[in-house]
């Protein structure tokens, strides 16, 4: 496993709004803060909301980045989301097509170069 410094990491966003998730993951891409930015769905969530059980049609964004742009993603998702309190969690890469995750080291920008 690849040094936890530069550990890839695909983290994950919802929305209600599938054009927020859309310029979210142009804007991290254009950025260089995210290799890719994948938005799929619909999908149906049922969630604990404000005392009651809500249901709404969503769509999920995954995005490819590295643990070093991590606080620059999760903050651009936060200025750009239609949430008051978004999904976003990490989940680490641990393993996967060697030249996949060289692509997604070379294709973001962590500020050190």
């Amino acid at each position: 496993m690849t040094d936890l410094k530069a550990q890839l990491i695909l983290v994950r966003t919802t929305s209600s709004d599938v054009a927020v998730l859309k310029k979210i993951g142009r804007q991290l891409v254009l950025e260089k803060l995210a290799a890719c930015a994948q938005v799929s769905g619909p999908m149906e969530s049922q969630f604990y909301w404000e005392g009651k059980i809500d249901k709404v049609e969503e769509w999920s964004c995954s995005i490819k980045t590295t643990s070093e742009a991590w606080q620059r993603v999760q903050q651009t998702i936060l200025d750009m989301h239609n949430y008051d309190t978004p999904e976003i969690v990490v989940v680490p890469i641990i393993d996967g097509s060697e030249s996949y995750l060289n692509w997604v080291r070379e294709n973001v920008d962590t500020g050190n170069s």
